[in-house]
């Protein structure tokens, strides 16, 4: 007999909306794991073909898949919506052009097109809302899970500008967050934070969602980087941030007192002696106003270096606020650590290969 073994390839990771879990689309299928304690949860193998997205809608069994691949399950202007209990899917959604990311809560499904948005209704798939954006390879689009707020930020029609969509209080917000375009965006977990990064990928700024101010500066580095993922501690107080360069940064962001729902006065903790974390910054930045940006900037708090084979990670928070979690798509998963006061390197606390070099049958 020949040989038929075939190897499987990554083709997308993504946390899911608490962070507590990702996905992971593969050429043959696609798989579910629990971030803390790190294990499979499930997974799927199909004959025809690959996944190469996969939208969890928290830890429920409804997912949305659209095909990826070099012979994808699905057509690329699809978006399944797949009910892991039943084994097959219970929706779809079709377009005119190839589908670049898909965003799920429990009340919407928002499709991410090159040039469009599509809003729908999660119960009935009505068509709610369509946005028009600048051309967006990358799918950028976030989505704040927060069953009381519904916010949405994605491309708005001008390079570098972001559209916030508040949709609670049925209002909309441009912010122009670069003068380059836009590689990467997120949202606080309650939408009242908006963090942003360009193509050039040497600073992130972070913005109030209700009226579009600019509370935060960060320097990620001095050189252009690919920026891969932005992500929010759950209480808003940090935020981390990956990119080409192999290194996962935390900021922090307390200090802004920007979250929603914040309390005017924060509690004072058992020790009120110890003083909050603060980011890093150039030992020149008392000559703010006199110096070019860069020595005024704010540099992170904390660091984690990623081994050099790894092509590309997505950062998220664990479950306490000292925790990483960062999953690569050469199938390498890292939970690490870092010192609540003193910041700088952190510590790695396990590591997995979740996708060795298998080989199907």
């Amino acid at each position: 007999m020949g040989d038929t073994t075939e190897k499987i390839e990554v083709l997308s990771v993504k946390f899911n909306q608490d962070q507590g879990c990702f996905s992971c689309g593969t050429s043959t299928g696609f798989r579910i794991y629990n971030c803390d304690p790190f294990q499979e949860t499930f997974r799927r193998e199909f004959d025809n073909g690959g996944i190469g997205q996969v939208e969890m809608l928290f830890r429920c069994n409804i997912l949305a898949l659209s095909g990826g691949g070099h012979n994808p399950k699905y057509p690329p202007n699809k978006v399944m919506i797949w009910d892991d209990h039943q084994n097959r899917d219970i929706g779809e959604l079709s377009f005119r052009s190839e589908v670049r990311a898909v965003r799920l809560r429990r009340d919407r499904v928002v499709v991410v097109l090159e040039h469009k948005v599509y809003v729908y209704n999660f119960a009935d798939l009505k068509l709610l809302h369509q946005i028009e954006t600048l051309a967006n390879p990358r799918g950028l689009c976030a989505l704040s899970p927060n069953a009381a707020y519904l916010t949405l930020a994605c491309p708005g029609l001008h390079k570098g500008e972001v559209r916030v969509e508040l949709y609670e209080s049925k209002r909309t917000k441009f912010i122009a967050a670069h003068e380059s375009p836009l590689a990467c965006l997120a949202l606080s977990l309650d939408g009242a934070l908006l963090a942003t990064a360009s193509e050039k990928g040497t600073i992130l700024r972070v913005f109030n969602t209700a009226d579009g101010t600019k509370l935060r500066e960060l320097r990620r580095g001095a050189d252009p980087a690919n920026i891969f993922s932005l992500a929010f501690s759950p209480d808003a107080e940090f935020v981390a941030s990956s990119s080409d360069k192999g290194t996962v940064h935390v900021y922090v962001l307390s200090a802004s007192g920007a979250h929603r729902d914040a309390p005017t006065t924060p509690p004072l903790s058992a020790d009120a002696r110890t003083p909050p974390p603060k980011n890093q910054g150039s030992s020149l930045s008392f000559m703010k106003g006199f110096l070019p940006q860069y020595f005024s900037s704010e540099w992170s708090f904390a660091q984690f270096r990623l081994p050099e084979d790894t092509p590309q990670a997505i950062v998220a928070f664990g479950k306490t606020n000292n925790t990483l979690v960062i999953v690569g798509t050469n199938g390498t998963f890292f939970k690490c650590s870092f010192d609540l006061n003193k910041g700088g390197e952190c510590k790695q606390e396990s590591f997995c290969k979740f996708i060795k070099q298998e080989e199907k049958e």
